[in-house]
């Protein structure tokens, strides 16, 4: 361990000491070798240091690292698979269960009870930009980022929920969107919804705030230093949702606002439903603290984390693939033909406001994170560390009462992960996931294709509905070589559908 020395010499004076107390603090927590070089520093080189030293909670960040350090190796509970009774699957839902869970989900958007909870901490650097990764544009007809899908979704089921409740306007109901963004991320999203008047969205209907970070440190906990005068930090996970909507208060402004329930979800999904009325209705009528959206397994060997049970009749979790071998990954319930752990978490998920205190509170009280072994840079090049990071599942185990949804995958989730010329998850492949869907809709609805391969339709509605589950709409159809439009009426088949339409 290395010590500042008691006196040092900058030209011909003599060098004060690194604050007292704040060596002391230090010490108190084996940080002591963050001032280390503190007599190689230049004055403002010093003074960042000790801003930088000042910013941390160091109490708070030495229980978390002494916590998840000792966490790890210890034994727990083995898995077992999700009871079968409590997933929703397609083919058991009844049509009258779809209606009734459709009309119970507008209604409590039409009362101001849902708020929509975005991940958006991340950079496209996978994608081959700096940008936020909502800023992204996946190549569709129109050129919408991801953000402005997410945005006129959200448009349109306030719409939708006026209509079915009667109101005068779409704009007599609000959903409130709450975007968590990155230190990385932050005033470039702003910036980007500014410029864009937030997609048609009320401006004070959008609330941004950032999610924490935490140092990075060694094998034995010590800090990692970027440069002489700085920490080097990570964000703290997507799970850091909880602790960054506690300290911003903004679980109080939710309450104040009278938001009961929150939709939360993942930024890189180009088919995310954003505040599907059908999952609120489904979460309201099985009155559960946490729920998530899944799909089934593509295959054995998928690297999608799935739902589990840890220990018989234990709490609900998540184990990531890495964690899974291979024969429990393989093995299938003979009773139903299906994966026995089939149910893949896809970052889905709803939360009552009052769970979403309780998670803040507890995950805090524990101060479990997650450890990821990266490269780290530093003061002595690259060097091996640890990145501590909390998950937006680890919610779950903390719930009294779950329930999953399945949902179809070629319907809900095109992630958009990698760069194009990647294996999977590309924007090339979210693009054709989006069209493909866009097509059948058309084709169920009555409309058709003239183009030899149908895969490039991109709908725009045209006009707005008229009257409860009737529609007199027209859409245009872009294809390759082709434009055509099309009025039909339509039925209930095009209610959540009209505000997926790109």
């Amino acid at each position: 361990m290395r010590e500042p020395s008691s006196v040092g010499f900058e030209g011909n004076g003599i060098v004060s000491p690194p604050p007292q107390a704040l060596l002391e603090r230090l010490k108190d927590f084996g940080q002591e070798d963050a001032f280390a070089l503190w007599y190689e520093l230049s004055p403002e080189e010093r003074d960042l240091l000790v801003k930088d030293i000042e910013s941390l909670d160091l109490s708070r960040i030495d229980r978390i690292i002494r916590c998840s350090l000792r966490s790890q190796g210890l034994p727990s509970a083995a898995i077992e698979p999700v009871p079968e009774n409590s997933v929703s699957t397609v083919e058991d839902r009844s049509q009258e269960d779809r209606e009734r869970w459709w009309k119970m989900g507008l209604k409590a958007i039409s009362d101001g009870k849902l708020a929509v909870l975005l991940l958006s901490g991340g950079q496209g650097t996978r994608l081959g930009s700096s940008d936020p990764k909502g800023c992204f544009n996946i190549g569709l007809p129109s050129g919408k980022s991801l953000f402005q899908l997410q945005a006129e979704r959200i448009l349109c089921v306030q719409r939708l929920a006026a209509q079915a409740t009667n109101e005068n306007s779409a704009s007599s109901v609000q959903v409130h969107w709450y975007i968590m963004t990155s230190p990385f991320t932050d005033e470039a999203t702003r910036k980007f919804f500014e410029s864009h008047k937030f997609f048609g969205l009320e401006a004070e209907q959008v609330t941004f705030f950032q999610q924490g970070t935490i140092p990075c440190v060694s094998k034995d906990g010590r800090f990692i230093m970027e440069t002489p005068y700085r920490v080097a930090k990570a964000p703290d996970g997507n799970g850091g949702v909880y602790s960054a909507l506690k300290s911003t208060k903004l679980l109080e402004d939710m309450a104040s606002k009278g938001i009961k329930y929150i939709d939360c979800y993942g930024v890189d999904n180009a088919l995310v439903r954003v505040a599907d009325p059908t999952f609120l209705g489904y979460f309201i009528d099985k009155g559960v603290a946490a729920a998530a959206k899944v799909v089934r397994k593509a295959y054995p060997q998928e690297k999608v984390g799935v739902f589990v049970r840890r220990g018989k009749g234990g709490p609900l979790t998540v184990v990531e693939y890495s964690e899974l071998e291979s024969s429990l990954a393989s093995a299938v319930n003979q009773a139903t033909g299906r994966l026995r752990f089939c149910w893949s978490n896809v970052c889905l998920h709803m939360f009552t406001l009052d769970f979403l205190n309780q998670v803040a509170n507890g995950l805090e009280k524990d101060s479990i994170y997650h450890l990821a072994e990266k490269k780290i840079p530093s003061i002595h090049g690259y060097t091996v560390g640890l990145k501590l990071e909390q998950f937006i599942f680890d919610a779950f185990p903390y719930a009294p009462t779950t329930a999953l949804f399945e949902v179809l995958r070629e319907e809900e989730f095109a992630p958009v992960k990698n760069a194009n010329g990647s294996n999977v998850d590309t924007p090339d492949s979210a693009k054709l996931l989006v069209l493909r869907l866009h097509t059948r809709w058309v084709v169920a609805a009555g409309g058709f294709l003239t183009h030899s391969v149908p895969l490039y339709a991109t709908g725009k509605l045209l006009l707005h509905s008229l009257g409860e589950n009737k529609y007199n709409c027209g859409w245009t159809i872009l294809l390759t070589h082709t434009i055509f439009d099309r009025k039909r009426s339509r039925d209930s088949i095009f209610r959540y559908k009209d505000y997926c339409f790109t």
